[in-house]
């Protein structure tokens, strides 16, 4: 007798094919047999449902909310599996028990722990709470500068650019799948090409990754996909552009240019992958878009605040709105929200992209998924931090036709697990981990809105990780059956 058998379901492998009836059995957490399943201490009925291998978030900041928020709700309600965390060069790792991890990344690393200096001490420190859903790990260039520079606004000294080689090497060592940047945030902005080049070539030796946020995604967007591409050569080392996008109404459409040219460095042989998120609007540290000097009107009134410290009113309401409340210039307004203790710590969300550029990226075969959900509960986040995999799935394939359901979920899993190298998973195929979504294709859609962003979407009945019920009838069980990945090797601690 199995531990599970799945019934009644539609198959969709993750490989991109259509789906096709079959049953499921699980035993000891892997995925025994896809045909016909025999009896089973659970029985569940699929009820006519799709399955699909469990969702991979390929851009997320959970690394401290697995501290924060271990049983991962808003991410397991949305069928996400698996989480690839530490992007736009914020990581929890490497660590120095002496600076405050928020020193580089603000309230992007909220909820990070102390008491561990590697990956490897991070791993044991997550396990330690029961993660809901699993962790693969990138190592941060933000991070990593902040540890051995500081602040510095310079290029590093010989034995500088050696020591964050050793950190970022160690990390690989330990499993990270990739080095990342972001290189519009502090201190990122103030290397240069040659040093993130060097800091790459860490990852070439188990054949990781190089994720990045880039430069400039906005008016400098294609110099920015030219600098990309050229560390990604010269480092030898795969490349993958975060949430793709061209910011900035005057930019709109512009990432057809962007795309040719990542298509023709396919063309040339190079390896480059991307991601989006399913909305027109980003989300950052406020601070990092602003030049109290000389404060941009324009830009500051398409932001609507998310978590403010300093001004806890202030969050869900757009700046135009209060400024005009209070009678106060936008600028000013912008300056005193920054300038106020822990106002460097808002997390703003910006109306900048084209809906027609998002499904211009979605039909693109080399794009996955990534939430770039920032978690903070306090606040009123981002809605793609609870509702991007159900909004794909929705809006771009029910209603919009944008791609279709079997590619979705081939973006959404194998995809993804290939280029992140996650060990057998992405896949519903027998041997694999039974990371699993059972969902109903003709209803599933986000609810979380601008307005009420903390509501978890519809049409997503049950999610499996690794082989146990996280997520049975829409309701969590806190069954806590996460693990900590590692790049193209077995699990931590397996």
């Amino acid at each position: 007798m199995t531990d599970i058998s799945i019934r009644n379901v539609k198959v969709l492998d993750g490989t991109g094919s259509p789906a096709f009836d079959a049953d499921i059995e699980i035993q000891d957490g892997r995925i025994k047999t896809v045909g016909t399943a025999g009896p089973a201490k659970l029985e569940i009925d699929g009820q006519g449902a799709h399955i699909a291998p469990g969702f991979i978030d390929t851009h997320s900041h959970d690394d401290g909310a697995f501290f924060r928020y271990p049983g991962m709700a808003f991410k397991l309600a949305q069928g996400v599996t698996t989480v690839v965390a530490g992007n736009c060069g914020f990581s929890a790792i490497p660590a120095d028990p002496s600076i405050d991890p928020a020193r580089a990344s603000g309230g992007i690393l909220a909820g990070v722990e102390a008491g561990f200096t590697d990956l490897n001490g991070y791993f044991e420190a997550v396990m330690g709470k029961q993660p809901g859903i699993n962790n693969m790990m990138l190592v941060g260039h933000n991070t990593v500068r902040a540890i051995v520079m500081g602040m510095a606004k310079r290029a590093p000294t010989q034995a500088e650019l050696q020591h964050m080689y050793g950190l970022v090497e160690q990390a690989m060592e330990q499993g990270a799948c990739g080095f990342s940047t972001g290189l519009i945030y502090t201190p990122g902005k103030w290397s240069q090409t040659e040093e993130i080049i060097t800091l790459a070539r860490a990852a070439k030796t188990t054949g990781a990754l190089y994720t990045t946020h880039m430069r400039n995604e906005g008016d400098r967007l294609l110099e920015a996909i030219d600098e990309s591409l050229t560390i990604g050569l010269e480092s030898d080392v795969h490349v993958h552009i975060s949430h793709h996008k061209s910011a900035g109404k005057q930019n709109w459409g512009k990432i057809k240019d962007s795309l040719a040219k990542i298509d023709a460095a396919l063309g040339r042989g190079q390896r480059v992958t991307l991601d989006v998120y399913p909305y027109t609007a980003g989300s950052g540290r406020m601070i990092e878009y602003f030049n109290l000097e000389n404060i941009n009107r324009d830009f500051a009134e398409v932001i609507r605040i998310a978590s403010c410290p300093p001004f806890r009113d202030y969050e869900g309401r757009m700046l135009i709105d209060i400024a005009s409340e209070q009678a106060v210039d936008i600028t000013d307004l912008v300056r005193t929200i920054l300038t106020a203790p822990k106002g460097e710590r808002t997390i703003c969300i910006h109306f900048i992209i084209d809906e027609e550029d998002i499904a211009t990226n979605l039909r693109h075969a080399d794009m996955m998924v990534g939430s770039d959900g920032i978690p903070d509960l306090r606040g009123r986040p981002h809605p793609r931090l609870f509702g991007t995999f159900p909004r794909v799935l929705g809006k771009y394939v029910r209603e919009d036709g944008v791609l279709s359901l079997p590619e979705a979920v081939r973006r959404m899993t194998s995809l993804s697990a290939q280029t992140f190298g996650l060990v057998e998973r992405g896949k519903i195929k027998e041997g694999y981990w039974a990371d699993l979504v059972l969902f109903d294709p003709d209803i599933v859609i986000d609810k979380a809105t601008y307005d009420d962003p903390k509501q978890e979407p519809i049409g997503i009945s049950t999610v499996i990780v690794n082989g146990q019920v996280a997520l049975n009838n829409g309701q969590h069980t806190g069954v806590g059956s996460g693990k900590m990945l590692r790049y193209r090797r077995t699990a931590y601690g397996e």
